[in-house]
């Protein structure tokens, strides 16, 4: 039985398988979907209720992997788009969350800031806490926030939006909106930490993922289209513009 190259869900576009191996499926995250509990049906965006859901369903995409377990292994924020994670097994979940929680799984995300960077290439540690006063928010605390470090490299600016490649060592809450808005560089769209420009989406999206399976040993690199956000904001889609290390 042939597997098509997409999961589909009701109302949205058919959502990009980017990566699938024995133990993992890697997916093309649209903007919109959220990664809540799966209890937690106040939205009928919840990603991994609504794919639990068609897997039940034996939608033909999960029936022909023989599916019945996929759980995602690490968060993208609501409004950001690009290389999520998932794992089909609770083990694997457990081995895949590890790598994340180690620093072994390399981020590299692509950002549209307002602005431009006094240097070419920077690095953030400014520590982050919850915001209690403001909720869904992070802050910066020197005294109380967690070790939080994020690294940064100006790709190109044009008018008055720069493009940001940032890799995070840290997975905190926010982190990369928070540290690039404490850079006095906000991202376009953010309307928590950022500026809304003219209706502009999230300019904020997870372009690739680097580790070391661990079952297989083997180096997996699982990269996240670009073409489309560079164009929406501005940027020219040539193929310099991929992540670094390509």
């Amino acid at each position: 039985m042939s597997k098509p190259a997409f999961i589909e869900l009701p109302g949205c576009e058919p959502i990009s398988i980017l990566h699938e191996d024995r133990s993992t499926l890697a997916i093309d995250k649209p903007r919109g979907w959220m990664l809540a509990p799966v209890a937690w049906q106040n939205s009928s965006r919840n990603l991994q209720a609504a794919i639990e859901s068609s897997i039940a369903a034996r939608d033909f995409w999960a029936r022909s992997r023989g599916l019945k377990f996929l759980r995602h292994v690490h968060r993208l924020d609501a409004d950001t788009s690009g290389v999520l994670l998932f794992a089909k097994s609770p083990g694997a979940v457990e081995r895949f969350f590890d790598l994340f929680e180690t620093r072994q799984m390399e981020k590299t995300y692509l950002a549209i800031v307002v602005g431009a960077p006094k240097t070419k290439e920077w690095i953030c540690q400014l520590k982050l806490a919850p915001d209690k006063k403001r909720f869904r928010k992070m802050k910066v605390d020197a005294r109380f926030g967690k070790a939080c470090e994020t690294q940064f490299l100006l790709r190109e600016t044009r008018g008055k939006f720069s493009l940001i490649e940032a890799r995070p060592i840290t997975g905190r809450t926010h982190q990369i909106r928070v540290h690039l808005a404490e850079s006095g560089l906000p991202i376009v769209g953010d309307e928590l930490y950022g500026r809304l420009e003219g209706g502009l989406a999230l300019g904020l999206r997870a372009v690739r993922l680097r580790y070391t399976d661990p079952f297989t040993k083997r180096r997996v690199d699982i990269h996240a289209p670009t073409e489309d956000i560079l164009k929406e904001f501005g940027f020219s889609a040539r193929e310099d513009a991929r992540p670094t290390g390509s």
